[in-house]
């Protein structure tokens, strides 16, 4: 992501207000310093292809890390730099961002393409489910996601803020933010978790052991690393050095993308309250699914 196109728009985000910050389409809040309703418009005319390389996540999943990760699997054995080869010159990695004419620039890309999504499955371009693009949906625990989601608006200059973690929580609980209520996005991956195309990692399973979740994406995706280039994907995509090269992937937004990058920050902000709420919409929601199982609710979200 160029610097110069970050200040650009940042400077622009400090002519409008907070209201203008976000937009509503089909129900859900986005970005209007990163999209627009033309681009959300034009994205179901997106031509996937078989070979493309898709990466689903809610917000503050876990997606501009496990994203490096992905593609450095993929150019581990380029000899161009995946910058060059497989990114779109409008820095704009999710298919919702940017405007409408990317979709023809991106048509110009060599394949494999990497690109990734932050939408629910019902608003994925068609072309994706029937070309039977490999998904990997990454997910975090809901806790976390909501923790680190609040700091994300609170520093991010493009969108809004809210006067206290009380009011974010409110609204993240009731899908009132960016791309919507992740138990709605979660729910609807679980639907499609044994789909042939798709599979589920979680933030805590690569926290855990990067060097297999490695293996097990490149498996998904069809590529074969040795030992050598396992080692060096894991040690691209270390979130200590992704972090500090923050700077030059992500211009002044760096830091605010790479924060901590840690299990178990939801304990600093939620009241025991709001714990037992989440508790209780988790139960709702996903406790007995398959996609609720990966998430390892109980060791991750519990005191």
């Amino acid at each position: 992501m160029a610097g110069e196109w970050v200040d650009k728009v940042i400077e622009k985000a400090k002519t409008v207000t907070s209201e203008e910050l976000v937009f509503r389409y089909k129900g859900l809040l986005y970005p209007a310093m990163r999209t627009s309703k033309q681009t959300l418009t034009e994205l179901c005319t997106f031509q996937a292809r078989t070979e493309d390389v898709l990466l689903a996540a809610y917000p503050k999943c876990g997606f501009n890390w496990v994203f490096q990760l992905v593609k450095n699997i993929v150019n581990v054995n380029e000899k161009e730099s995946g910058e060059e080869k497989h990114e779109s010159k409008t820095h704009f990695p999710l298919l919702e961002f940017g405007g409408p004419e990317k979709f023809e620039e991106m048509k110009k890309l060599p394949s494999p393409r990497v690109y990734g999504t932050h939408e629910h499955y019902e608003n994925i371009p068609k072309s994706i489910i029937e070309q039977k693009t490999k998904i990997l949906v990454v997910l975090r625990n809901p806790k976390d996601t909501a923790v680190s989601y609040f700091h994300f608006c609170q520093n991010n200059p493009l969108l809004p803020t809210f006067p206290s973690w009380d009011e974010f929580y409110k609204k993240y609980m009731t899908g009132e933010v960016p791309w919507g209520s992740y138990f709605d996005h979660a729910l609807l991956w679980n639907k499609h978790i044994d789909d042939e195309n798709v599979m589920v990692i979680t933030f805590e399973e690569l926290k855990e052991n990067l060097i297999e979740g490695v293996k097990k994406v490149a498996k998904h995706f069809g590529y074969s690393l040795n030992e050598e280039q396992v080692q060096k994907v894991s040690s691209k995509a270390d979130f200590k050095v992704m972090s500090e090269n923050s700077q030059k992937t992500h211009g002044n937004l760096g830091k605010i993308f790479f924060r901590k990058g840690v299990v178990g920050d939801w304990k600093n902000l939620f009241t025991d309250k709001q714990s037992e709420e989440m508790d209780a919409k988790f139960e709702e929601c996903l406790a007995g699914t398959k996609l609720g199982a990966e998430l390892k609710y109980n060791i991750y979200c519990k005191d």
